[in-house]
């Protein structure tokens, strides 16, 4: 058995993963980062124990543990470089882990682990090469190659949210203008939306949330575009421009076999979907030549469990 941690800004999630990358057992608890990372990591490793204890086994038949951090981390040495969700910078997870529990501990990026779990048994099984990227408050990416994961040589290679895309309204949380992330998470299609409705533009929006604006969320925003609203059609589609532009970038890249979706915007399923196809279509270079089919990702909340189980593998 293999364990699998997903630490967020919000939550950290622990599971228990069989050979098969079938997650059999799994449970959560409020990260409270702003604690620091000393209490947080005392957090996983009680998590970690009581997971065990809670599946009736014993630590000895635990072979790894991974786990996906959001933020930079260093494969080889387990490092948390930079986190900026969580306030950490240069952690040390793999060794403090190591050392309590006296188990091989792996850490990557939350995105790039996620992507391997759907590389394994999800939308991009089978496939030579894939890559994932997650719509979410930002927008993460995995990239898998031959059964590996790919994050270069400095383990920055996959930041698919902070490529450049355009020029936008407002910076990122990087301190550039023009990330991708800025365009295509829902962080982004709120902004705009609520930017849409400051300047005066009429939507049915606004009465979903009784008029309270700081209850405007993703999830509203594509109901309302899926009801044939202006407002919101105009902040979907103003996001799959910059996706696709982004989703093209990747193509001409890596020319992946497969490009997955997943993140909480990929709920809005086959009408996202279609448009971003459309979309990528209509932009994309060297209209000749086939290119890999863009899927929505099929294992939601457990992708980031399994595919940081999956590094121990």
């Amino acid at each position: 058995m293999y364990i699998g941690v997903d630490l967020g800004g919000t939550n950290i999630a622990v599971g228990l993963v069989d050979e098969n990358s079938v997650l059999k057992y799994h449970k959560s608890t409020p990260t409270r980062a702003e604690r620091g990372s000393e209490e947080v990591i005392k957090d996983i490793i009680g998590l970690i124990n009581e997971t065990i204890r809670d599946y009736g086994i014993s630590k000895e038949n635990i072979k790894a543990i991974g786990i996906g951090v959001p933020g930079i981390a260093d494969p080889t040495s387990g490092e948390v470089i930079y986190c900026v969700n969580l306030g950490w910078n240069n952690i040390p997870l793999k060794e403090t882990l190591e050392t309590e529990l006296s188990i091989p501990v792996f850490v990557d990026n939350d995105a790039t682990v996620a992507g391997l779990a759907e590389y394994k048994i999800g939308a991009m099984k089978d496939c030579e090469s894939g890559v994932f990227i997650t719509l979410g408050t930002g927008v993460g990416g995995g990239i898998v190659i031959n059964g590996r994961v790919r994050s270069g040589f400095n383990g920055v290679g996959a930041e698919i949210g902070h490529m450049i895309v355009g020029e936008n309204f407002y910076d990122c949380n990087c301190g550039r203008n023009g990330c991708l992330e800025t365009f295509a998470s829902s962080t982004a299609l709120i902004k705009y939306t609520e930017k849409l409705i400051n300047e005066g533009k009429e939507t049915s929006i606004v009465r979903k949330v009784k008029g309270n604006l700081e209850e405007v969320n993703g999830k509203v925003i594509f109901e309302a575009a899926i009801e044939g609203d202006y407002v919101a059609n105009k902040a979907v589609d103003r996001l799959v421009k910059y996706l696709a532009i982004g989703i093209t970038n990747i193509i001409n890249i890596l020319d992946p076999e497969t490009i997955a979706l997943g993140g909480g915007l990929s709920g809005a399923g086959e009408f996202l979907l279609k448009k971003v196809q459309k979309e990528v279509e209509a932009v994309r270079y060297m209209k000749m030549m086939p290119i890999g089919k863009i899927v929505l990702a099929t294992l939601g909340n457990e992708a980031g469990i399994i595919g940081a189980a999956a590094l121990g593998m």
